[in-house]
């Protein structure tokens, strides 16, 4: 008898120490680690996804500042910006009416905007009649909006 006793207890405890080391966690405490993953979720996406734009917008003006480098050296050397029909490519592929150039002024390809779009040049330009308009057309592709990043 004292044989069983001695079992039975000892069975009892590894059974039910078993039984909650293998039935893992509860429906209650799945929904709770699930709130507040969905509650940081909430908190930290916005401002991660602003950022996001904010860096668009900084890559944008990076870029039409290089190439407002690259225009401002094609003038010295040609006398004139390139017109709005000879646009930025006249930084790499020598137009016909520059008879003093001395290019390429850009050793890549002109680059396109963070958006995908090409960048939107007028010589002269209706913002700046007496040199040109260089900007991004922005996050809605459409150039003369608000959304708009000029480079002047």
């Amino acid at each position: 008898m004292d044989s069983k006793e001695r079992r039975v207890p000892g069975r009892i405890t590894q059974d039910v120490s078993r039984s909650r080391a293998s039935r893992g966690f509860t429906l209650i405490e799945l929904l709770v680690v699930m709130v507040i993953i969905g509650l940081l979720g909430a908190l930290v996406g916005p401002r991660l996804f602003r950022n996001v734009g904010k860096s668009k917008v900084t890559a944008a003006k990076a870029q039409i500042s290089m190439l407002m480098a690259s225009l401002g050296q094609y003038k010295l050397e040609v006398g004139t910006f390139p017109t709005t029909e000879e646009g930025l490519l006249a930084l790499r592929v020598k137009p016909v009416s520059a008879a003093r150039w001395d290019g390429p002024y850009i050793q890549k390809e002109i680059p396109m905007d963070p958006w995908g779009n090409p960048y939107v040049y007028r010589s002269p330009g209706q913002k700046n009649p007496t040199k040109y308009d260089l900007y991004s057309a922005g996050p809605d592709r459409i150039p003369d909006t608000e959304d708009d990043d000029w480079g002047q």
